[in-house]
């Protein structure tokens, strides 16, 4: 039976979690914990399942240290057990429709022929969207989706993270060797642990009441 957490441990989380500035560099990750990290990017949702994204786990050290120029100098992306860089997909097109179809069928045991309208579905938004739609800021928004995923994870396990898009996406692309590929960095997302001495800890939260940002239609 699936284990549930308590609704007071959630918020317990959500306001313990902050966008951390100032990473402990001497604590790492465990594998075990880190492998669970990449399981809730690998398994988050995405607008039709299509996962239009490559996630970048930056461990070299020496690339790490070059990123920092590009980053607006913002140190957490060396000091991070864990650099993960985001990447979307630039052209979206009905060959990474049947891409998609093709592994839903072998994962799921059906049939790929009575997956074909699911298929046109999805091609016809694309190609023949309903609104007006530029498919690499849909992709990024699918993107958000996945880093929203990790930080709220990461803080379930008791693990900081600091998303970041101040830093230069075509310098990011450069370094990493995207340029050129059907990727290109959106945000990038330092994850570890808090060092001790990081005043933003213990500052509270800003946010608005909930009468400000809520608004219910019954």
């Amino acid at each position: 039976m699936l284990e549930v957490v308590s609704p007071e441990f959630v918020q317990q989380r959500l306001y313990w979690r902050y966008a951390t500035k100032k990473f402990d560099p001497t604590r790492k990750i465990p594998p075990e914990i880190w492998a669970v990290l990449e399981e809730s990017l690998r398994l988050a949702p995405s607008s039709f399942g299509l996962q239009p994204w490559r996630f970048v786990v930056v461990n070299n050290p020496d690339i790490r240290a070059r990123l920092v120029e590009h980053s607006w100098g913002q140190k957490q992306v060396v000091e991070a057990s864990h650099l993960v860089v985001l990447a979307l997909q630039k052209e979206i097109g009905p060959q990474d429709v049947d891409r998609y179809l093709a592994r839903m069928a072998a994962v799921q045991g059906v049939p790929l022929e009575k997956l074909q309208g699911f298929g046109n579905m999805i091609k016809g938004f694309l190609t023949r969207p309903p609104y007006p739609l530029n498919l690499e800021e849909w992709a990024a928004r699918q993107v958000y989706i996945a880093l929203g995923q990790l930080m709220t994870v990461a803080a379930f396990l008791g693990i900081d993270t600091c998303p970041m898009e101040g830093f230069i996406p075509d310098k990011y692309d450069e370094i990493l060797g995207l340029t050129g590929t059907p990727y290109r960095s959106v945000v990038v997302c330092p994850v570890g642990y808090r060092a001790p001495d990081d005043p933003h800890a213990q500052r509270p939260k800003v946010r608005y009441e909930k009468s400000d940002v809520f608004m219910y239609v019954n």
